[in-house]
């Protein structure tokens, strides 16, 4: 196992290749060295441990364990731990480690992930995901520390040793006081007539997204009942991931229809990402794509900052950011709104990287998101949070109706004003990483070595960027921005159209993603021959470069 886009993720089972007692075990060991190493006062600040309610029945592994075995390894040699004594969202982590002062903090979690699936995710002291160099280190000194101490199997440490404390009650607390950061209207709230319904996917999510609404002066959300309580097997959906739209959605929006709620919202299992739906009297139901609810966000939290910040200099400190594979609609609002924007690698672990770097020279960044449905809002967390992306939507969405307008309506706004963004996300599904290796070296050495295709569909290609291997065409030293990546693929092409498209491999699945974007100018556009011209360039690029038929790729199949 390697640190991926979202820290060690793999199987449950035997063998070092898997998730278990054992490399869970190596991992922290590692962890407790590195950490031993770069922080001299760690015997005092002590680690952060939380854990999703994910569990194998068979083999008997399961989130809370590996979480207590987490906490074992560190308090054998001394170090605090404070860890969770129940299940927690995936940010409670990120918000406790900046809160405690703690050195770290380890998630046992696989997101979203399928149920087979467990991972180990790791926070720095500044709350932001490990990225470069120290994953790398990290990584070295689990090598180094193969052989299990014997008292790192003593689970009941996590009971018993004076070192040990749960933050849930304190951390609980203070988190649902800071969501006032980002509560705007709380008086137009506890009037609003809209009723919501939110699911939990099976996971963490009911109890803080229910806290959340009371925070913001709003009644409880209706939960879906088949779906609020945890459960590792995910019954009631085909895939945890909420990402996949109506077909997961399908209780969560017949609730909602026969409760009479316009507004649907889904958390994945550890409550860190977020799905929303919108009832539409037109065509049933909006199911908002990562991108759309982006743009929404984004516009929400541009328009509450500056009924406070009227000075124009303010904007020379303010950003948002997105990673690279996203829409480029933040570029749109920022090129207008004269304030910053900056992209990153996929990932919210380098959008906490770059939200740690901007605030050391004084700048603040008010929003940020990936699109696979990832939402950072405000200063709370530097890592993506389902539960106060949650609850800021509800708030929007009242504000929205209050005037008239539903948030669809509202998306067409944004668009008229600053450009239609219009995109499409999907994968296709290989195991086999050879084969996966052998696709993106075709592209490297289209037409002999080192070169790339120059046209797709007709269309001229005008730019390519491999940030795998730090080249860029567009650059005139042809050397990437972005950090490069060798552990990983990536490749992004330019049409001459004016549409971006990136194919990549997933970081936690054996996915290769593909990304493809048609950013107009602002006033109105003829949607209708933008989608479909997008349709036409994307489809035919998957054909042409991945080749799924002669790869035996497996095709998206929701």
């Amino acid at each position: 196992m390697t640190f991926g886009t979202a820290g060690l993720r793999a199987a449950m089972g035997a063998g070092f290749a898997l998730i278990n007692d054992l490399t869970i075990i190596q991992s922290t060991q590692g962890m407790y060295k590195y950490l031993a190493r770069s922080f001299p006062d760690f015997g005092s600040r002590g680690i952060v441990v939380g854990y999703d309610t994910r569990a194998q029945e068979a083999s008997g592994c399961n989130s809370e364990r590996l979480a207590r075995l987490t906490a074992a390894v560190m308090l054998c040699k001394d170090i605090p731990v404070f860890l969770f004594s129940t299940y927690v969202p995936t940010p409670f982590v990120p918000y406790a480690v900046k809160r405690l002062g703690a050195a770290a903090g380890v998630m046992v979690t696989a997101s979203h992930n399928p149920k087979e699936d467990n991972g180990y995710k790791v926070y720095w002291h500044n709350g932001a995901q490990i990225s470069s160099p120290n994953d790398k280190e990290i990584l070295k000194c689990i090598e180094e520390s193969s052989e299990p101490w014997s008292e790192s199997w003593n689970e009941s440490l996590a009971d018993n040793s004076p070192l040990r404390s749960d933050p849930l009650r304190e951390i609980s607390k203070k988190y649902m006081e800071d969501l006032s950061s980002v509560c705007f209207h709380r008086e137009l709230n506890t009037k609003s007539p809209l009723k919501f319904v939110h699911s939990s996917f099976h996971g963490v999510g009911h109890d803080y997204v229910q806290q959340a609404f009371r925070a913001f002066g709003f009644p409880p959300p209706i939960p879906v009942p088949e779906q609020k309580d945890p459960d590792p097997n995910f019954s009631t959906v085909s895939c945890p991931n909420p990402e996949e739209g109506e077909s997961v959605l399908e209780l969560s929006l017949r609730l909602a229809e026969k409760e009479n709620a316009k507004i649907v919202m889904a958390t994945d299992p550890d409550a860190d990402r977020l799905a929303v739906a919108e009832q539409s009297d037109r065509c049933g139901w909006k199911v908002f794509t990562g991108n759309e609810l982006a743009a929404l966000l984004g516009w929400w939290m541009l328009f509450n900052w500056k009924e406070t910040h009227s000075d124009p200099a303010d904007r020379e400190r303010m950003y948002m950011l997105a990673t690279t594979v996203s829409s480029k609609i933040l570029k749109a609002f920022a090129r207008i709104e004269g304030f910053h924007f900056e992209e990153t690698l996929p990932g919210f672990k380098w959008i906490g990287k770059k939200i740690h770097e901007l605030a050391k020279t004084g700048n603040e960044v008010i929003f940020a998101f990936e699109e696979s449905i990832g939402f950072l809002c405000g200063s709370m967390v530097p890592d993506k949070d389902g539960v106060s992306a949650a609850v800021v939507v509800a708030e929007m969405a009242s504000y929205l109706y209050n005037k008239n307008l539903t948030l669809h309506q509202q998306l067409e706004n944004i668009f008229e004003t600053y450009g239609y963004h219009i995109s499409t996300t999907s994968y296709v599904i290989c195991h086999d990483p050879p084969t996966v290796k052998r696709i993106f070296t075709r592209l490297r050495t289209f037409e002999g070595e080192n070169t790339y295709p120059r046209s797709s569909g007709g269309h001229s290609i005008v730019a390519v960027r491999d940030v795998t291997t730090g080249y860029d065409s567009s650059q005139p030293d042809k050397l990437c921005v972005l950090p490069m990546t060798k552990s990983s693929q990536m490749i992004t092409f330019t049409l001459q159209n004016g549409i971006v498209a990136t194919l990549r491999t997933s970081g936690t699945e054996p996915k290769i993603k593909f990304y493809t974007e048609f950013c107009a100018p602002p006033g109105k556009s003829d949607i209708s021959s933008l989608e479909e011209e997008l349709k036409k360039v994307t489809d035919t690029l998957v054909e042409e470069f991945l080749e799924p038929d002669k790869n035996n790729l497996i095709r998206r199949s929701i």
